[in-house]
């Protein structure tokens, strides 16, 4: 956990779960896009993220990756 392969590691999978709560956020909105509540949207997508990391960390303990069974590939 104390690498900075596993905060990559993290940090990518926060990112990704964030883009697809808030595209799955401001798609159930029916008006469209322009009109959908961002702010909402924002929040949602900020709170998956957080889980996001917190679930990385939490399961730390065993595989060297930020998810229980992944492992990190070193990036040179």
């Amino acid at each position: 956990m104390l690498t900075k392969a596993f905060w990559t590691a993290t940090g990518e999978r926060a990112v990704r779960t964030a883009a697809q709560v808030l595209a799955a956020a401001l798609g159930l909105d029916t008006v469209g896009v322009l009109q959908a509540d961002w702010g909402d949207g924002l929040s949602l997508a900020a709170g998956a993220a957080l889980l996001a990391v917190l679930t990385a960390v939490a399961t730390s303990g065993g595989a060297p990756g930020p998810g229980i069974t992944e492992t990190v590939r070193d990036r040179q």
